[in-house]
């Protein structure tokens, strides 16, 4: 058998002047650095191969200058089809000065196109970037002007809008593996990620094509388990071992780290928590959106440390995290090691992860945001001057049941304080997040509208719920002056409609309980029952109604409260600072029906919220029920013959085992 191991700069003479290549890579994670530095050390020295075209999807590198970061030589690039700019900055400042073409794609159309190539296809159709800077109908993914070839097109089948992208053939893929055996047969036992290297060899294998794979080993001839190889020999041409081993790290921050390979499972118990400062209270309030038993992404930064709070608070178990780069379950990784994960249950192929994503797998993501403006369209792709590109984003925030967007209200500088429960800023950034009109949209809040997706904007000193008509306050931590503290730094006003405080134990730095208020394992306190008067009143003030079991757990809670009265009831429910999700007004009305017509005699319900008593009486007269929600509690009881019960209304109901016998 041919010994198809040779060196780095034997494989990369094989590149010639106008190839197409694509590179593996994701963040800081499994980048072939040898192959990058052969081939920036060959244009240096010769100036071949020039006027090459470079797919990639996720940002490869350090943003100084390691993984594509070395490709920034005048006439080494012509072209770049990339997700992600910000970490070859040099490539990105050659693109928005005109000086080679770009495309900013998605991250998830340009790992599936992989496949696309692979199977000699066209193209491949999507929903994904429709409405957004990707759409034909804006700049169709191009970043320059003088890129004019059109490669997005908007088309209509069935009636329906789609985007096609076009693939665009592959001549020479840069892969890695961990070991290969002399016939080319990789396995990825000590790699974090596997990614898109079988399609993308696949791609270039079926183009007539070059596939180069770095490896940090070669074993013996027949060693490797056939269930182990991920890429078969036959695909692959050319193996090359990093030399030295430090161009095989697993990360730029981590030679290796067995746990994030999956080859040994870790104590998560001490791991360090994070300190109590704004990111963590932007992680903590976000973590009360996740989805018990749902699948959730967690972007780069401040989202990230929803994973940490996870832990903290001990609810992995009850979710499970994903990453788009293949990451499924256990503990997420940051920083250097970002879309990776400690103790996880499996790892997928990139491309396939997309297709769960965009197949509307996700319930929730939580998603950093550059810019956000009073249409709720959020901007992390191009802003202040730089290219940094959308990486997943479009995929992911597009296709998820439930977004939460998390960030700081200002950038640059900003200092607080938590003071006895309440926030104080000390500094304030320098830059405004909440613009009029962002500089690109990289997310369309008139199309999330329009599909009925819950959006949540949050910040170390308010949320911002995404209605129809722009962006409400619904939110405030205490010690913050909306006057003073956001209506300055905003370039809009959102609407206001009497916004509640943020949850005192974001600001506590002790646990939260977390996971009593995710599983609604205390939400029979919230129901009391008044006997003499025949009254079920029902407590839902500031209550989150994230998704369709937090339906049936109240349900559940309300038949057995009706159960024990032992005869219908007349109940009224308070929604004050109740928040139910976009998507699920419909089925929560559906609850209402049914409790209706097997255990209520009667029912009203009363909020504050002019967005929430609109939705409800919309939801409710489609069901053919009373449709009047009021704005206070006495109307309430009046309307279904009572009066009200100041104690009962305003304070906190009685536990509903003094009543119910529980």
């Amino acid at each position: 058998m041919k010994d198809k191991t040779i060196k780095a700069d034997e494989a990369i003479a094989l590149i010639r002047d106008n190839d197409v290549v694509t590179t593996t890579g994701f963040v800081q994670s499994c980048i072939p650095e040898a192959l990058h530095a052969a081939l920036e050390k060959r244009f240096v020295d010769t100036g071949a191969p020039r006027d090459l075209t470079l797919i990639m999807c996720a940002g490869a590198g350090d943003s100084k200058g390691l993984g594509t970061g070395r490709l920034h030589h005048p006439g080494l690039l012509k072209r770049v089809i990339a997700a992600n700019f910000g970490r070859m900055p040099k490539v990105a400042e050659a693109a928005q000065e005109n000086k080679i073409c770009g495309y900013n794609l998605p991250q998830g159309v340009i790992s599936q196109l992989y496949r696309a190539c692979a199977a000699g296809q066209p193209g491949l159709f999507s929903k994904v970037g429709l409405h957004t800077y990707v759409d034909p109908r804006l700049d169709g993914g191009k970043v320059n002007d003088v890129t004019q070839e059109d490669i997005v097109k908007l088309v209509e089948v069935e009636g329906e809008e789609w985007l096609f992208y076009k693939a665009t053939k592959i001549d020479v893929a840069f892969i890695r593996a961990t070991s290969a055996d002399p016939s080319g047969n990789l396995s990825m036992e000590k790699e974090a990620l596997t990614l898109d290297s079988l399609a993308q060899a696949m791609a270039a294998y079926n183009n007539d094509g070059l596939v180069i794979a770095q490896v940090e080993r070669i074993v013996e001839q027949g060693s490797l388990k056939p269930k182990d190889v991920k890429v078969p020999g036959i695909l692959v041409d050319c193996v090359v071992v990093a030399d030295p081993p430090e161009m095989h790290r697993m990360n730029y921050g981590k030679m290796y780290d067995p746990a994030l390979s999956g080859e040994i499972r870790i104590p998560v118990e001490g791991m360090p928590k994070m300190p109590l400062d704004a990111r963590k209270i932007i992680a903590r309030r976000a973590a009360f959106e996740l989805p018990p038993n749902g699948a959730v992404n967690l972007g780069v930064g401040v989202p990230d440390g929803v994973a940490a709070i996870a832990n903290e608070e001990k609810v992995t178990p009850y979710i499970t995290l994903t990453t788009e780069a293949g990451a499924v379950g256990g503990v997420l990784a940051g920083g250097s090691s970002f879309g990776s994960s400690a103790n996880a249950h499996a790892v997928i192929d990139q491309n396939t992860m997309f297709d769960f994503y965009d197949g509307g797998g996700l319930d929730l993501t939580c998603l950093g945001m550059a810019e956000c403006d009073e249409q709720g369209n959020v901007n992390t792709s191009r802003f202040g001057g730089r290219l940094n590109g959308c990486g997943g984003f479009i995929n992911i925030s597009q296709n998820s049941r439930a977004v939460v967007f998390a960030g700081t209200l200002t950038a640059g500088g900003l200092k607080v304080a938590i003071e006895d429960g309440n926030l104080k800023i000390v500094q304030e950034g320098r830059a405004k997040k909440f613009v009029k009109q962002v500089e690109q949209i990289t997310f369309s809040g008139a199309f999330a509208q329009e599909r009925h997706q819950p959006v949540l904007y949050v910040t170390e000193r308010c949320v911002f719920q995404l209605t129809p008509g722009g962006l409400e306050l619904i939110e405030v931590a205490r010690g913050i002056d909306i006057e003073e503290d956001i209506l300055p730094n905003m370039d809009f006003k959102p609407i206001i409609d009497n916004p509640i405080p943020m949850d005192r134990r974001l600001f506590i730095d002790e646990p939260m309980e977390l996971l009593s208020d995710l599983m609604n394992l205390k939400l029979w306190e919230r129901v009391s029952y008044d006997e003499d008067r025949n009254l079920l009143f029902l407590n839902l003030e500031g209550w989150n109604v994230r998704k369709k079991s937090d339906i049936d757990d109240l349900t559940k809670v309300l038949v057995d409260a009706c159960k024990k009265a032992g005869r219908r009831v007349n109940a009224v429910v308070n929604h004050d600072g109740c928040r139910i999700a976009e998507d699920l007004y419909d089925d929560y009305a559906a609850m209402i029906a049914y409790m209706l017509e097997h255990y209520y005699a009667s029912t009203t319900r009363y909020t504050t919220s002019t967005f929430m008593r609109l939705k409800m009486q919309e939801a409710l007269s489609k069901r053919g029920l009373a449709p009047h929600v009021f704005e206070r509690a006495a109307e309430a009881h009046r309307a279904i013959g009572l009066e009200e019960d100041e104690s009962a209304s305003k304070a906190k109901p009685r536990p509903a085992e003094a009543h119910m016998g529980k």
